[in-house]
Order: C-alpha cells, then sequence, then structure tokens
C-alpha cells in the first residue's frame, strides 16, 4: 500500500493522508542524521528498523536525488550533497527571534510570570522584547534595557556560553565597578568562576533579590545549529509566587520553553570545550 490511509482520532479531526513509502524511506535519513557519521547497510537499517534488503532500494533512489551518498572504498553510507542544500536553505529561513517571542508567550501565560527576550549587542546583553504576565509584576525593564554580565540573570548567561574574548572586558570593567564601593554587591573573580560553572551545570542561570530587591529571576540559553548561543529567554517575577529551586516547576517550565526554541531553530547544546574560559584571577582579587 503506498499511501497510508486516513485516520479518524477522537476529536474527529482527520489526519491529512501521507505516501506510506516516504515515511518508511526517511526513516533511514533520519538514523544518518541522528548518527551524525556514516554508517554501514546493516546498522543502518538496524537503526531505521528495517532489514538491509528493504533499506537498500532506498537508499539507491536517495543517492541518485543526492540525498545519501556511499563511500566507494569502505561502502559507508553519509548524508549527500543535496541534503546538505537543503539543510542550508532551511536556516537561512530560520528566525530565532520570532520563535522565541511566540514561545515566551506562552511562558508568560503558563507561569505568571514576566519572560524576556535578549541578544548580545554592541553593549552587551540587550533586552529586546518583553512578554508581561497578566499579573501586574512592576520591573524597571524594557527594550534596550543592557543587563549586567555578572548581577543579573540574563548577563550570566551570555557571560557563561560566550567566548571569553567578548565578555572578558566588560568582566572586567564591571569587577571593577562593583570593588570601588559605588555598589552594595563586591564580586570576587573565583566568585564569578564559581558562578558560571553553576550556570553551565544547571543549564540556566537564576539570581534572587538582587540586582532588583524581591525580584527572582531565571535565564536559560537557546543555541543555533552551531551549537553558539544566539538569545538568551529571562523568567522574572516577585519572589513571594516564584518559586526558585532548580527543580521546580518554573525551572522546568523554562527548560521546556528553551528547548522548544532550540528545536523550532534546529540548534544543539554546546560541546563543553566551546564554553567561554574563566576570568583569570589578579591581585587584589576585589
Amino acid at each position: 500500500m503506498e499511501r497510508n490511509e486516513p485516520l479518524a482520532p477522537e476529536n474527529g479531526v482527520r489526519e491529512r493522508r501521507g505516501i506510506q513509502s516516504i515515511e518508511v524511506g526517511g526513516a533511514l535519513l533520519a538514523a544518518l542524521e541522528a548518527h551524525g557519521a556514516p554508517m554501514m547497510l546493516r546498522d543502518l537499517a538496524a537503526a531505521a528498523g528495517m532489514s538491509p534488503a528493504k533499506a537498500h532500494p532506498y537508499l539507491v533512489s536517495f543517492g541518485k536525488l543526492g540525498l545519501v551518498e556511499q563511500d566507494p572504498l569502505t561502502g559507508r553510507y553519509k548524508l549527500g550533497p543535496f541534503a546538505l542544500r537543503l539543510g542550508l536553505t532551511a536556516l537561512q529561513g530560520l528566525n530565532p527571534l520570532r520563535a522565541a517571542v511566540e514561545v515566551s508567550a506562552r511562558l508568560a501565560d503558563e507561569t505568571e510570570q514576566n519572560v524576556a527576550i535578549a541578544v548580545w549587542g554592541n553593549v552587551g546583553a540587550t533586552v529586546v522584547a518583553i512578554e508581561e504576565s497578566a499579573r501586574a509584576i512592576h520591573v524597571n525593564m524594557r527594550p534596550g534595557t543592557v543587563m549586567g554580565l555578572l548581577t543579573t540573570a540574563t548577563g550570566r548567561v551570555f557571560a557563561a556560553w560566550l567566548p571569553a574574548r567578548l565578555t572578558r572586558p566588560l568582566i572586567e570593567r564591571e569587577l571593577e565597578r562593583l570593588s570601588g564601593g559605588r555598589e552594595p554587591l563586591r564580586l570576587s573573580r573565583s566568585f564569578v568562576n564559581e558562578t558560571l560553572e553553576e550556570v553551565r551545570r544547571h543549564g540556566m542561570a537564576r539570581v534572587l533579590g538582587h540586582p532588583i530587591p524581591g525580584i527572582n529571576a531565571f535565564s536559560a540559553p537557546v543555541f543555533d545549529a552551531f551549537g553558539h548561543l544566539t538569545l538568551a529567554l529571562t523568567m522574572l517575577g516577585p519572589e513571594s509566587r516564584f518559586d526558585a529551586s532548580w527543580e521546580g516547576p518554573l525551572a522546568q517550565a523554562m527548560r521546556r520553553a528553551v528547548a522548544d526554541i532550540t528545536a523550532r531553530i534546529g540548534g544543539k547544546p554546546p560541546q563543553a570545550e566551546e564554553t567561554a574560559g574563566a576570568v583569570p584571577s589578579k591581585e587584589p582579587a576585589a
């Protein structure tokens, strides 16, 4: 049978017909993408849940289209040049900010907290959009606000995952300012490094009542297809109704939101060695 029969789900909406053979063969392409390296026919077929004899004709057709290619020396299959062009075209059409705006609106409704989106601008971590919850939360933040890299959850996300060459000059200036007695908070370089390591370990940043008294916040990263930080999603609200535990419902909602955005833009987390380096120690370590 070449076509799937239409289904009649319980909600009465009939599923649109598809071509079953394309869906079956697509499992081979999905297996190649998931494996990330050339595969022997037997391994590829097993990963797609079919026999090698069944998989081979699909691979021949995919090869003619340029979706896969076979190494003549090893016999292994990998994604072909047409698959690459399809991927590049899809990447060019992605809009991370649009995806984030859609998800942030849903997150604000779900959690009844304010949600902000920030990107890296020419002066640092910059808020570009804010989704306010139905419950009034008085926070002095608006599009264009530049967030401190050390004192805000948003800034800590960028400090943790952007290359050190971008963030270190700003971190050094912020450390100097905070150690000069003009701010109530004094940070040591060792504290900064420990804090950023905590951010990476939990996959998000958290601040409790600072820099805005009585306001807690989570901020989490969204990565692009190359594992590069593209934006940060930040949830903030009054500490009286903001569960700031790392595994609480708000943290879990935040993780689901950034995972959704990342999936929509074809993103992936960076490798461990790609993360930003530590802030070098100096004396005095104020």
